[in-house]
């Protein structure tokens, strides 16, 4: 068992980089996120960017160099956070996407992993088929915050179905601080219940609260899944962008994940 400090953590999922979405403006803006992350004990982050149609601004062939940009103005002021390129893809742009451009957009630009947004809007019936059809072009898939989608609220067990295929489930640390809400019971089932893998900000700024809530939410985790969610947060994110799958850590503390904070439930209450 690893002893001393704990590991920096990792988030696979920021809009970090300045001008290009609904994330910061400025590169000013850029760096001062860059460092509450870092005061957060993030040590890498992917900025994520959307890649859709209503955000033109962001293209596939610009994502290393504007990564390249931000870490040298994070260096010039000291800041202690690697970045790393990615993409937040919308499954209509992906499917016309090129193979190329999926992966400028992947993690890392290795051809790996996809973070694939999941919709506000109602779930189309075809959707695991739209998932599936990225997976036959080659990519693992990360489905970012199923836990918000009023589908999957209603039917729970499609978010179970897909982590069980292999889909790595992205919550987000927001939705696991709002115990009430609807996302929130959502995502605080799918962690009890081990389906979800990874925890992450989804940070597009600093807003009036000043904090980003990544390590607030692994705190959260920690009540409900004791044994992972250490790992949700650095050993599983470090692994996708080295580009592996490794299984998460058991734990002796999971319970039944429909009867824990009750999918049922929150299928009751939305």
């Amino acid at each position: 068992m690893r002893s001393g400090p704990p590991l920096p953590m990792v988030d696979l999922h920021a809009h970090i980089l300045p001008g290009i979405d609904d994330g910061p403006a400025s590169m000013g803006e850029s760096i001062e996120l860059a460092r509450a992350l870092a005061a957060d004990g993030v040590g890498t982050v992917a900025a994520t960017p959307h890649l859709r149609d209503d955000h033109p601004a962001v293209v596939p062939q610009e994502l290393a160099g504007r990564c390249k940009e931000l870490r040298a103005a994070l260096a010039a002021e000291g800041v202690p956070l690697d970045v790393v390129p990615g993409g937040e893809v919308d499954l209509l742009w992906a499917g016309r996407a090129s193979d190329t451009e999926l992966r400028l957009a992947s993690y890392g630009q290795r051809g790996g992993h996809l973070l694939v947004e999941t919709p506000y809007t109602p779930l189309p019936r075809h959707f695991e088929q739209l998932l599936f059809e990225l997976e036959v072009r080659g990519f693992g898939l990360v489905l970012a915050h199923p836990e918000r989608n009023n589908g999957f609220q209603a039917e729970p067990e499609r978010a179970a179905r897909l982590a069980q295929r292999g889909t790595l489930l992205q919550v987000t640390a927001s939705s696991l601080l709002e115990p009430s809400s609807a996302s929130g019971r959502a995502a605080r089932a799918l962690v009890a219940g081990g389906h979800a893998y990874l925890i992450a900000s989804d940070v597009h700024g600093l807003g009036r609260h000043r904090r980003v809530a990544l390590s607030e939410g692994e705190r959260a985790a920690a009540e409900l899944a004791p044994g992972r969610s250490s790992w949700m947060v650095r050993e599983g994110p470090a692994a996708v962008l080295a580009g592996e799958v490794p299984e998460p850590p058991p734990d002796g503390a999971q319970r039944g994940w429909r009867r824990f904070l009750g999918l049922d439930a929150v299928r009751r209450r939305t």
